[in-house]
C-alpha cells in the first residue's frame, strides 16, 4: 500500500469526526435529514452482495403496475450526511479514492464505523438513503426517473452465491428469503425486470463479459486454495439494476445542467487484434469497431462453451482496454462507454467504497435542492484524474496480493505445466494468466513473439512469495 502511495490508517481528526457522526446518528434519523425526506421503511427492501460484505451500498425494491410497467426503487447509502465535503474523513477518502480489497485484509476508503456501520444499509436497521426511482416499460426502457431522499429499512442481507444457486434451480428457497414473507416473490419480480433491462441492452449492443475472480482460502496463514467466484443470476440481477440506475443518474444531472464525472470506455485501439482473435475462433468482425458485432460473437461463445467463456472474456477485456473517469461539462457530448453501448454513464451506486460515487451523490443532492454546483469544473477534473491514478494503484496492490497468495499455493508445484492466456505486455515483460488454478505470472523464457490474447502452454519454473513472483517458461 505504501509503495503505491496509498493511505493505510486514519488521522486523529478523522477519528474525532467519527465520534461526532455517531452522535448525529443516535437520534431520530428523520430529524437529521431535510423535511422532504420520505419514510419508505415499510417497503420490502433487500440487498444482494458478497457474503462477507459489511459496507452495503445499495438496496432494491420493485413492484409491477397495472399498466404493465414496473416501478423500481434503488436505495443508495447516504454517505455524504456523515462525511461532508472538505472534512477530515472526506480528505482521507480523497487520498485513496477507493477501498482496497486484498483478499486477506481490506483497507477501507472510509472508517469502518461509517462505511460498515452508520451509513451501511445493514439488515434490520433504519438507514438514510438517496433513492433512484425508475419507471421501466416492458421493453426495458426507463420512461421516467426521480431522485429523492428517504428513510429505509433493509429486511434481508442476501449473498450472490446463495441467491444465484437458488435462481439457477440448484437449491430450494434459501432460509434468509423464506423467513421474510413476500421476499421470494419480490426477488423473482426483480429478476423479471432485469430480463427486460437485459433485453434492451442486447438491442443496443452492450457487451456481456463473463468474469472469474479468485479469493485465497487461508487457515493459520497458509493458503489452502484459490476459491473461484463466477458470474451467476444474482450478480447479473444487481449488475443490470445498477447499470440502469447509473444511466438514469447521468441523465438526471444532464437535465439539471450539472457537470458530472463520467465513466468513459473508448473505442478500442486494438480492434485489429480482436478481429484476428474472433477469426481464430471461427467468427468474424467488421474492420471498424462495432460493439453490436462483438456482442453477438460473445453471446454465441457463451452459449456454445459456457465453461470456458470467462477465458474468452478475459482476452476481449485485455484488448478492449480499461476505462477512465473524465469531467463531463453540462451540454457537451462525451466519448461514451463502448462496452455498455451508451453515451452517458456515471458511477453513483457505491459511495461507501468509491470516491467518485460520493462526489456524484453530492452533485445529486445539490441538484435536488436547487443549490449551486458544489465543485468547479477544475476541481472535478482534478478529482477524476486522482481517481484514475489511485484506482490503478489499488488494482496493483490487489493484483500483487493475489500473486502472493498464488505463489504460496504453488510453491510445491515447480515443473508443472499449465494452459494460460497472455494478459499483458509491458516493457518487454509478458504476463500470463493460468486457467486452473486462476493465477497470474510472468513468462521469462520463450516470450519474444507473444501478444495479448494468445493461448499458451507454460511450465512453472520459480515462485517467490515475498516478492510476489511467479515465473513460467513457454512450452
Amino acid at each position: 500500500m505504501a509503495a503505491q502511495g496509498l493511505r493505510t490508517t486514519f488521522d486523529q481528526m478523522s477519528i474525532e469526526q467519527v465520534d461526532k457522526a455517531k452522535e448525529m446518528a443516535s437520534g431520530d434519523l428523520l430529524k437529521l435529514a431535510p423535511s422532504e425526506t420520505k419514510d419508505l421503511r415499510k417497503l420490502l427492501w433487500s440487498s444482494v452482495d458478497n457474503k462477507e460484505s459489511k459496507d452495503l451500498d445499495q438496496i432494491e425494491y420493485a413492484e409491477r403496475l397495472s399498466d404493465g410497467n414496473a416501478r423500481v426503487l434503488i436505495g443508495i447509502a447516504d454517505v455524504d450526511i456523515y462525511v461532508p465535503k472538505d472534512t477530515a474523513i472526506d480528505n482521507a477518502a480523497r487520498a485513496n479514492t477507493t477501498s482496497v480489497y486484498t483478499g486477506v485484509l481490506t483497507f477501507p476508503m472510509l472508517p469502518d464505523e461509517i462505511s460498515c456501520g452508520l451509513s451501511s444499509l445493514l439488515p434490520g436497521q433504519d438507514r438514510l438513503a438517496v433513492v433512484y426511482e425508475l419507471l421501466i416499460s416492458p421493453d426495458g426502457h426507463v420512461l421516467q426517473s426521480q431522485v429523492y431522499r428517504a428513510l429505509t429499512h433493509n429486511y434481508a442481507k442476501l449473498d450472490y452465491k446463495t441467491i444465484g444457486d437458488w435462481l439457477d434451480g440448484l437449491t430450494d428457497v434459501p432460509t434468509q428469503v423464506s423467513r421474510v414473507p413476500g421476499l421470494a416473490e419480490q426477488i423473482k419480480l426483480q429478476v423479471a425486470i432485469k430480463e427486460q433491462i437485459f433485453g434492451l441492452r442486447k438491442q443496443r449492443g452492450s457487451l456481456f463479459l463473463g468474469s472469474v475472480e479468485a479469493r485465497p482460502v487461508t487457515s493459520d496463514g497458509v493458503v489452502l486454495e484459490l476459491e473461484l467466484e463466477e458470474d451467476n443470476p444474482a450478480k447479473e440481477l444487481i449488475e443490470n439494476l445498477m447499470i440502469a440506475a447509473n444511466i438514469a443518474v447521468s441523465e438526471y444531472l444532464d437535465k439539471k445542467n450539472f457537470p458530472s464525472i463520467k465513466r468513459v470506455v473508448r473505442s478500442p485501439d486494438r480492434w485489429d487484434k480482436l478481429v484476428q482473435l474472433v477469426k481464430g475462433m471461427g467468427g468474424s468482425l467488421p474492420d471498424k469497431p462495432d460493439a453490436r458485432a462483438l456482442q453477438l460473437f460473445l453471446m454465441e461463445q457463451r452459449q456454445k462453451d459456457p465453461r470456458h467463456f470467462p477465458d474468452v472474456s478475459l482476452r476481449v477485456v485485455k484488448l478492449l482496454g480499461g476505462g477512465s473517469y473524465e469531467l463531463d461539462p453540462p451540454g457537451q457530448n462525451n466519448t461514451g462507454h463502448f462496452a455498455l453501448a451508451v453515451n452517458d454513464y456515471t458511477h453513483s451506486t457505491a459511495p461507501n467504497r468509491r470516491y467518485v460515487d460520493l462526489i456524484t451523490q453530492r452533485l445529486l443532492k445539490a441538484a435536488m435542492d436547487g443549490k449551486p454546483v458544489p465543485y468547479t469544473d477544475e476541481e472535478l477534473t482534478e478529482i477524476a484524474a486522482k481517481c484514475n491514478r489511485q484506482s490503478a494503484a489499488a488494482k496493483k496492490v490487489e493484483r500483487t496480493m493475489r500473486k502472493v497468495a498464488a505463489a504460496s499455493l504453488l510453491e510445491h508445484s515447480i515443473g508443472r505445466i499449465y494452459d494460460g492466456i497472455v494478459t499483458g505486455i509491458k516493457n518487454s515483460a509478458v504476463y500470463v494468466r493460468v486457467v486452473r488454478p486462476p493465477v497470474e505470472g510472468r513468462i521469462v523464457k520463450g516470450q519474444e513473439k507473444l501478444d495479448v490474447g494468445d493461448d499458451v502452454r507454460v511450465r512453472l519454473i520459480k515462485v517467490d512469495e515475498a516478492h510476489a513472483y511467479i515465473d513460467f517458461e513457454l512450452i
